[in-house]
């Protein structure tokens, strides 16, 4: 981990991942205001998540590191990371009521701490519970409500806390409240494992790692609704490592008019861009020649912008990869979304019934809101006929094997209802 991760299509050796838990429940009671594009089964999405992490492990090799059970194991080990737990829950414990009620309250969760399995005491980091000390009943009794606490229903999407990049682990800082407090759980973690940290995004900056792309001797750094200019600069300031950036500013969608964009359907650089090979990328056409790079060289006094700014689709060519080119529908349906395992392989999303429950979400947008999201919809509609009518669902491409990359297709109709593929289900944290 010392050396850091300098291209997406190095051998994947190690991930971090997070199975979906209870705190999925809370989410899924308002999918919205969690974040989630639409409604899921969460018992068929744990399934899934599975069959992700078992195709990690015995198909490619890569050890797979589950952030919870990671945690726990730590803490029936070593009692100082019990302890930290421990404590840890306890502060995020909200207790309301009378004072002495609330004095009492806390008395009694330290005396029962030893009784208490340590899962008890990650659940509450997951929940945040707030506590309602003597209300309600006769007995004095206790009344737990979570719903309006945010509990982390996000927390799956490993790859938006932190990015690994070629010069280490750097720390990032969401930007939406739902998703504030999972960096420090992830950073829980990775304290555990011994992994260094070189940077942390801090206030007012946000970053989240699914809008970094290492490729080598450059990486690209996506900019917009959930990472602004100020956390790209606090980036930037920690050396990533390479010798040039390109800062890539979130493009509005063409289909969306613009004076009520949609950020989240292109909400990071990896749900519109993203790595299939060393010499081949894919990408949403319309999107890369809409989406603006600055250029930034690495200085001794580090980064400097050059004053040249292109499209990320030029930018890219330039570089020398071929792009494979996205439909609309292909995009909305978390196609771009891969995980390089190695040069030239793959994992993506099976796209059929994606698309369906995709189409279906947006035709509810569209009857909400038929000005914002009306030509998007007949688009994304004719994209379907078309594709039905040749036969070829994503991932199922001629492009890929005329590219020579191998593609390895995963049914996740439930997980992408949080809005995100196999690249933001998984943190790597070894390549090479």
């Amino acid at each position: 981990m010392a050396e850091g991760l300098r291209a997406e299509w190095e051998p994947l050796r190690k991930v971090a991942v997070h199975r979906p838990g209870i705190e999925m429940f809370f989410g899924l009671l308002e999918p919205y205001a969690a974040l989630y594009e639409r409604a899921f089964s969460r018992y068929e999405a744990r399934r899934e998540h599975d069959t992700l992490v078992r195709t990690l492990r015995e198909e490619f090799g890569v050890r797979v590191l589950r952030l919870k059970e990671t945690i726990l194991d730590a803490a029936d080990r070593d009692p100082a990371v019990r302890r930290r737990l421990v404590d840890w829950a306890h502060e995020t414990v909200t207790l309301r009521g009378g004072r002495a009620e609330v004095a009492e309250a806390r008395r009694s969760m330290e005396q029962n701490a030893d009784a208490l399995d340590s899962l008890h005491f990650f659940t509450l980091l997951l929940l945040n519970p707030v506590i309602e000390v003597g209300r309600g009943s006769t007995g004095g009794g206790v009344d737990v409500r979570v719903p309006g606490q945010e509990p982390l229903a996000n927390l799956y999407f490993m790859r938006d806390q932190q990015a690994v990049t070629g010069r280490g682990l750097v720390v990032g800082r969401p930007a939406k409240q739902q998703r504030l407090r999972e960096p420090g759980i992830t950073r829980f973690l990775w304290d555990i494992l011994g992994i260094p940290v070189a940077g942390t995004v801090e206030e007012p900056g946000t970053f989240e790692g699914g809008d970094f792309m290492p490729m080598g001797e450059f990486a690209l750094v996506g900019t917009g609704d959930r990472t602004n200019p100020a956390g790209v600069s606090q980036f930037l300031g920690f050396d990533p490592g390479f010798d040039e950036i390109g800062v890539v500013h979130q493009p509005g969608h063409p289909l969306i008019p613009g004076d009520r964009p949609d950020p989240m359907v292109d909400m990071h650089l990896d749900t519109y861009f993203n790595v299939a090979g060393s010499g081949v990328v894919i990408g949403s056409g319309v999107l890369l020649r809409r989406a603006e790079v600055d250029v930034y060289h690495r200085t001794g006094e580090g980064y400097v912008r050059s004053g040249e700014t292109v499209s990320l689709d030029d930018y890219i060519r330039a570089k020398g990869f071929a792009v494979i080119d996205l439909s609309i529908l292909e995009q909305l349906s978390y196609a771009a979304n891969v995980l390089c395992i190695r040069d030239g392989s793959i994992l993506a999303v099976e796209g059929e019934r994606v698309m369906q429950t995709v189409l279906q979400n947006l035709e509810r947008k569209a009857a909400r809101d038929p000005h914002r999201y009306g030509r998007l919809l007949r688009h994304a509609e004719e994209d379907y006929r078309r594709i039905r009518g040749a036969g070829r669902f994503f991932p199922h491409r001629k492009e890929f094997s005329r590219h020579g990359v191998e593609v390895w297709p995963l049914h996740l109709e439930n997980l992408t209802g949080g809005y995100g593929g196999p690249h933001c289900m998984t943190c790597a944290l070894e390549r090479g």
